[in-house]
Parts: structure tokens; C-alpha cells; sequence
């Protein structure tokens, strides 16, 4: 079973979920790309490092979701959900696979592909919108802005770049995926 990346639901409002994440590390790359292209860019460079394209920094303990290869790499556990976040310039996306919660910076292989970088994200209070359905530009778009003006009705603060959230892999029918928005609010 995929592990998914934790968090604490602090209380619920009309059109969201207003979420506790604890700090988390990310391997992510950059793309330059339309929306829906960005991630299927990305995924196999990302894939490769979580499948072993690594080298170990340190041997991983056997309470951690991973097993040695025979090369001397690490295999990482796929963990959910894939996050892309707008980048700075138009058609620019961040894409982030979230690392199983048993690993830290010390403990987590350093990638072997140059665009793979390894990133600590915060602990971090968020608004999350659920919902299920096609991963397309528009149904994203449509929510963060629901998202937004949820928040913003809530009396909270949006405080960084909305993260698009998919759980599920592109074999899974579109009407049972699992999708997230989510807005970091301030504290």
C-alpha cells in the first residue's frame, strides 16, 4: 500500500479542510511546460530516482519503507500525493514527489540526476479542497479559485502558491480519482 503523506485536520469550513502538515521532504524538478505536460515530464526522472537511481548517503534502517538494491542504490517507496505548484514564469512548474515520513535529509540518498534536487518543506498550517475527477488545467483551476475564496470568506490568509494534489495513478478512472487543492494560510 502507497503511504500517504500525513497531516492533522484542525477544523472544517464551508468548501475546505483547514489542515496541520508537519515538515516533509520533497524530491522535485523543475519544468518548463504546459500544465498538463509538466508532470508526465518529470515523472520519469522523479520515478527513476525513487526506483534507484540514487546513491546512499547512509544505509537505510530497516524501519524505513525501502530495500537495498544490488548496485549499492536505495529503492525508495512511492508515497502520494504528487504535487505541482506554479512556478515563477509562465508555464513554469515545480513538480514534487513527497518522501516517506521515515526518512530525513541525513537518511535519504542524494539523486544522481542533476535536476532532481532534494527540498525540507515546513511544517506548515494549509486549506485543502478534495475532489475527484480529470486532471486538467481547468478543473484544477476552478477549485483553487473556489479554494481561495473560501479562505478568504473563512477570515484566514493565503500565504504562498496554491499546490495541485493527485493521489492516484493515470490508470485509475477519472471519476474515481482522488484530487486535492491546497492553499498554506497564515498561522
Amino acid at each position: 500500500m502507497t503511504e500517504q503523506q500525513p497531516y492533522r485536520v484542525v477544523s472544517r469550513h464551508p468548501g475546505f479542510e483547514l489542515r496541520r502538515y508537519p515538515a516533509h521532504l520533497v524530491a522535485e524538478m523543475q519544468i518548463q511546460a504546459s500544465f498538463t505536460r509538466a508532470p508526465i515530464e518529470a515523472f520519469r526522472p522523479l520515478t527513476a530516482y525513487i526506483g534507484g537511481a540514487n546513491r546512499a548517503r547512509h544505509p537505510i534502517g530497516s524501519a524505513a519503507p525501502a530495500m537495498a538494491a544490488a548496485s549499492g542504490s536505495e529503492k525508495i517507496a512511492m508515497t502520494v500525493p504528487v504535487v505541482q505548484i506554479e512556478g515563477e514564469r509562465p508555464g513554469a512548474y515545480l513538480i514534487q514527489f513527497v518522501m516517506p515520513a521515515s526518512f530525513t535529509t541525513a537518511t535519504l540518498p542524494e539523486p544522481v540526476d542533476a535536476r532532481v534536487r532534494i527540498h525540507a518543506v515546513p511544517a506548515r498550517l494549509a486549506a485543502a479542497m478534495r475532489f475527484s475527477g480529470r486532471w486538467t488545467e481547468q478543473a484544477f483551476s476552478q477549485r483553487a479559485t473556489m479554494l481561495g475564496r473560501s479562505v478568504t470568506a473563512a477570515g484566514l490568509q493565503p500565504t504562498g502558491a496554491i499546490r495541485y494534489a493527485r493521489f492516484d495513478p493515470p490508470w485509475k478512472p477519472w471519476f474515481l480519482r482522488r484530487n486535492e487543492v491546497v492553499l498554506p494560510v497564515v498561522e
